[in-house]
């Protein structure tokens, strides 16, 4: 499935950098860390493409601020409080605990809305009802939704959950658990468990503290989970290949929760996430559904390039992004590490330019864009035999994202050939120079002192709101062709250049006055044309007439639909005389 780096750097230069640190015969496993460091001196200098290859990353210390007891919003006091006079209106003796994410973040003085109720003594859906009947009982507004997930052994879902909004929460109650393995099966049989046994269950230290509200107190029942919270550490509470295998989707979680908090994976740990069985475990447990809401989380946080490094360096990329069986042209030999370089430029670059130039759904899909850009050419054949492009399997077989997501990810690899041989004439007085296999044949009517806005509004309605992220991914290719030496290298990673084109070319489309052209209503509609070529159906020469009446549209921004029309005129009767 994978080639030689060779046969496709030159497809690709920004690749020969990051291949000259990179690529080693496989003569051992090893880890790769990824790392691009910003001079900052001047201007942010160039940016210069490093890659080590180590067994363990260097030890740094990590000090966090933790806060010594949670302080309730009037929210939570609220909602914690129905909970307890719901156990007192039934003379329950249940205990109930926040459990997980809430505790974590609370005593990391950081607002959380994740409210998971652990239940010592009866099943969540029961207590929930409970709570229904109390509020019901006592003349109080009954919760707006209520609902029941069942567990799904076989997906390592393994716990019924029951949820309910209270005071515009959504809240969910679980029973404390215990479970018990068969030699021969790795579904466990459940059981009510203590508070112990069930934060022991857990899949990271820091996950595993309760927050009792029957006594107000953090409970840190592992006895290190406060501790490795202070320290940043991400551990498991057992050891880390039972935790795994028990849950595989743990091992991405651990990743995610490293990389957004940068704390600092185990060393057991990363053994046991890259090791056969465990990713063997996640690639036929886990539903990829509950790995592509871990990845989309990854993507869209704080740290994206952290977590695909950790991806990368613990072997999983092509266990999360799983490629169809026969792809062309085969993929490259570390094309895990280009991808996550890419979404390191990427990001840079973005931080560069401002992350408020994009919204967050452009923030989050440029992030894929780049990601996925070193296989944008890769395609498969579907059922019927038709070539699909690789990064609509990747969204939505591997990751079952939504569609949406695919096209327009498909559609920014799509137009970066169009952006680039635009950007040399939106940043300069350089003519345009037209590939006639990138642009339709309706565009040879078009003079050449409106071919530019002609052109780029015809990118721009193609691309859409998300041009400005198919414009970010050009410039990281942008020059496209450069001498293969170090200093043109160099000069390639220069980011502060980079965003200096990238912000030229965005002002040259503003100033064209080609924001939102995908909103611009055609001056001739069909019906017109079919009356000028006196013809009695559509098809195939009216869909021809609105591309060239659009392209004049474009080429004459203050045209009227009498001017649209009598051009229209002019140009038919001028073809049918050399016909």
């Amino acid at each position: 499935m994978r080639v030689a780096l060779a046969s496709t750097i030159k497809q690709n230069p920004l690749l020969l950098t990051i291949s000259s640190f990179l690529y080693r015969p496989p003569t051992k496993t090893v880890s790769f860390r990824n790392i691009f460091t910003v001079n900052t001196t001047r201007n942010l200098g160039f940016l210069r493409c490093k890659a080590t290859m180590s067994e363990q990353e260097p030890p740094r210390l990590v000090v966090v601020q933790v806060r010594d007891k949670i302080e309730l919003t009037d929210t939570e006091t609220k909602i914690f409080s129905c909970l307890l006079n719901t156990l007192r209106h039934f003379n329950l003796e249940t205990v109930l605990r926040v459990a997980g994410g809430w505790v974590r973040d609370k005593l990391l003085g950081k607002d959380c809305y994740d409210i998971d109720i652990a239940l010592d003594n009866m099943m969540g859906s029961e207590f929930a009802t409970k709570v229904a009947e109390y509020l019901s009982a006592t003349g109080e507004t009954a919760p707006s939704g209520f609902g029941v997930i069942p567990s799904n052994p076989d997906q390592s879902k393994h716990l019924e959950t029951a949820t309910m909004k209270l005071y515009d929460l959504w809240i969910d109650f679980v029973n404390l658990r215990c479970e018990d393995y068969s030699e021969n099966s790795r579904i466990p049989t459940m059981r009510f468990g203590t508070a112990e046994e069930d934060a022991y269950r857990r899949d990271l230290t820091i996950n595993s503290l309760f927050y009792n509200i029957n006594t107000s107190s953090v409970e840190d029942l592992t006895g290190r989970g406060i501790a490795d919270l202070k320290h940043g550490k991400i551990v498991t509470p057992l050891p880390p290949k039972a935790t795994f295998l028990d849950d595989p989707l743990r091992v991405l979680r651990a990743i995610r929760f490293g990389a957004r908090f940068d704390f600092i994976l185990d060393e057991e740990l990363k053994k046991a996430a890259a090791s056969d069985e465990v990713k063997a475990a996640l690639a036929a447990k886990i539903s990829r559904e509950r790995v592509g809401t871990e990845i989309d989380l990854m993507v869209s946080g704080n740290q994206p390039v952290k977590a695909m490094t950790h991806i990368c360096g613990l072997t999983l990329f092509w266990i999360v992004f799983k490629l169809p069986p026969q792809v062309e042209p085969e993929v490259l030999e570390g094309c895990e590490m280009f991808c996550t370089a890419y979404l390191d430029a990427a990001w840079d670059l973005t931080q560069l330019i401002g992350s408020s130039t994009f919204n967050d759904d452009q923030r989050r899909l440029s992030r894929y864009a780049a990601l996925f850009l070193p296989f944008r050419n890769t395609t498969y054949k579907d059922n019927k035999g038709k070539k699909i492009p690789v990064v609509n399997y990747t969204f939505r077989d591997s990751l079952k994202r939504k569609a949406s997501d695919a096209e327009t990810v498909m559609n920014i690899h799509r137009v970066l050939e169009k952006f680039l041989s635009l950007i040399p004439s939106l940043v300069s007085a350089e003519d345009v120079k037209v590939n006639d296999g990138q642009w339709s044949k309706e565009l040879v009517d078009v003079p050449d002192a409106s071919k530019l806005r002609v052109l780029t509004g015809f990118l721009l309605r193609e691309i859409k709101k998300f041009w400005r992220v198919a414009l970010l991914i050009s410039t990281l290719l942008y020059p496209t062709h450069v001498d293969h030496t170090e200093d043109m290298l160099n000069q390639h990673f220069q980011l502060d250049s980079k965003r200096d084109l990238f912000v030229a070319a965005e002002k040259a489309i503003t100033k064209l006055g080609l924001d939102e052209v995908w909103d611009l209503k055609p001056l001739v509609n069909g019906k017109d044309i079919m009356n000028v070529l006196q013809l009695k159906s559509g098809g195939p020469l009216v869909r021809e007439w609105q591309q060239k009446l659009l392209a004049w549209q474009l080429a004459h921004p203050s045209g009227t639909a009498e001017e649209c029309i009598d051009w229209m005129k002019e140009t038919h009767l001028k073809r049918i005389k050399l016909q």
